[in-house]
């Protein structure tokens, strides 16, 4: 899940009469409400004022808002200007382009442009491969939103959008060298959404859709998927597959239970829940049931989802009807994709013994981890600030630049299922435990592991146009 936790932060440059207030009552004051300075940076002084810039801390937006509304009554001191850090960050937005060579003389100019760039030009269009060869598809990801359903924001358009999608594409060139580009559209339309994306294809390698309303989405990726020879990925839906099953192939370890043999409850079967449903049953889930607004979802019930139709045909092996707190009982594993506050504390104490509880909804889990930590055989969240983050940022940056090295036509269930693997095995088996079952974003080993899974479950499935050298063991493909 996406992470959206974490502390606010701002920066206040105040001018003081230093003879009416003093520079400790001002600290003071943001202290009482909630602020932590972390800076103090002194900008201009007078023989009896000072300005200076303050930089504060906070869990929560409104702490900032009382700190700035206190000072503001604070006698001998005018709050001159508040300048969010967050904002300034995106000022200008957050990413460039820059040239690999430098063009230095008109030689140069020659070769990158007019005349001799028509060689080029004439080598892709009597082979169209070459595109792979001799231009940045061979390393670039378009990040493509309508802004239909943007973090936990909901309907905000595509101009809102970016700063997400730019956000994206820095991740991915910081953590995998994958060049990206953010690609917000102005239109809701299935159909234009679908041939705008077609008929940009031609300058990438890879297409991820990125924060798109479900049920769209399902069609949008599976047309693409279909009328595309490069791979999509709809991030939302299946980066949180990988790494939540890769969280649960080590939570399984800890508590000394088989994915073959557990019976999982997943709550919420909109995009991420399908997505996930899938990659579990592809991984040997047996009994799998899917709960929504409707309770139990079951192939007996007509449902006015056509998704619901399709998957209650899939799950459920057993029939059982009812709502979460009836469905839970016995379970060994329950994977919260819906709201906060749905699971109770007395839901898990009707699971079996040394209960799984991926609680995933943000910013509010399911239930606090707190409430079940001495119950709970492991807990995950898609927060920052519990241990087991189950977080996106795992998947992505490894299973793009495996699909592009190998030039996959698409990402497959397979490869899926070798990318959470590899970020399972990143976690030794003696560093494994109930606060620790999923590797940190930041840990290297991530990407490079994943890469070397998903080429050769690409390799192995028939799916890649090119095998990497160091894959080779004669020839190539």
């Amino acid at each position: 899940m996406k992470d959206t936790i974490g502390g606010k932060s701002i920066i206040l440059r105040v001018e003081l009469q230093t003879e009416a207030v003093h520079f400790g009552q001002l600290i003071t004051v943001i202290t009482e409400n909630g602020g932590d300075v972390i800076a103090i940076d002194v900008i201009q002084t007078g023989p009896n004022w000072t300005v200076r810039d303050i930089t504060v801390t906070a869990s929560e937006q409104v702490q900032l808002e009382a700190v700035t509304g206190a000072i503001k009554l604070l006698q001998g001191v005018k709050l001159v200007h508040v300048s969010d850090r967050t904002f300034l960050l995106h000022l200008g937005g957050k990413i460039e382009m820059k040239p690999k060579v430098p063009i230095q003389n008109r030689d140069d100019l020659s070769r990158v442009y007019t005349p001799d760039v028509a060689r080029v030009c004439m080598a892709i269009h009597e082979k169209q491969e070459n595109a792979y060869k001799l231009t940045i598809k061979r390393n670039t990801v378009a990040v493509v939103s309508d802004g239909s359903a943007v973090l936990g924001l909901g309907n905000i358009g595509p101009y809102a959008a970016m700063p997400v999608m730019e956000g994206k594409a820095m991740l991915f060139k910081q953590l995998a060298d994958v060049d990206a580009f953010p690609i917000c559209l102005d239109t809701q339309n299935t159909e234009e959404i679908i041939t705008t994306i077609k008929n940009l294809a031609p300058a990438f390698g890879g297409i991820n859709l990125e924060d798109i309303s479900s049920p769209r989405c399902f069609e949008i990726e599976e047309r693409l998927r279909e009328e595309l020879d490069i791979p999509v990925f709809h991030d939302d839906q299946h980066g949180t597959a990988v790494v939540l099953y890769a969280g649960l192939i080590n939570a399984l370890k800890v508590v000394g239970k088989s994915i073959n043999e557990a019976k999982v409850v997943i709550c919420g079967i909109g995009a991420a829940g399908i997505a996930c449903s899938n990659i579990l049953l592809a991984a040997g889930v047996k009994e799998l049931i899917g709960v929504d607004r409707e309770g139990a979802l079951v192939s007996s019930t007509s449902y006015s989802n056509p998704m619901w139709n399709w998957y209650a045909e899939r799950t459920n092996p057993n029939r059982l009807t009812g709502s979460l707190h009836e469905i839970i009982e016995g379970a060994d594993v329950f994977i919260g994709l819906s709201s906060g506050g749905v699971l109770k504390r007395v839901d898990v104490e009707r699971m079996s013994p040394h209960p799984i509880v991926f609680v995933m909804a943000n910013p509010t889990p399911e239930i606090h981890p707190d409430e079940i930590e001495d119950i709970a055989g492991v807990i995950a969240t898609g927060r920052s600030d519990f241990p087991n983050q189950i977080n996106n940022v795992l998947c992505f940056p490894g299973i793009f630049p495996a699909a592009l090295d190998c030039q996959a036509t698409t990402i497959n269930e397979e490869m899926k299922l070798a990318a959470s693997a590899a970020i399972a095995s990143v976690v030794a088996p003696q560093e494994l435990n109930k606060l620790y079952i999923i590797p940190s974003v930041f840990n290297q080993e991530v990407v490079r592991r994943i890469r070397t899974g998903v080429i050769e479950a690409a390799i192995r499935t028939g799916v890649a146009r090119r095998m990497p050298r160091e894959f080779r063991s004669g020839g190539t493909i």
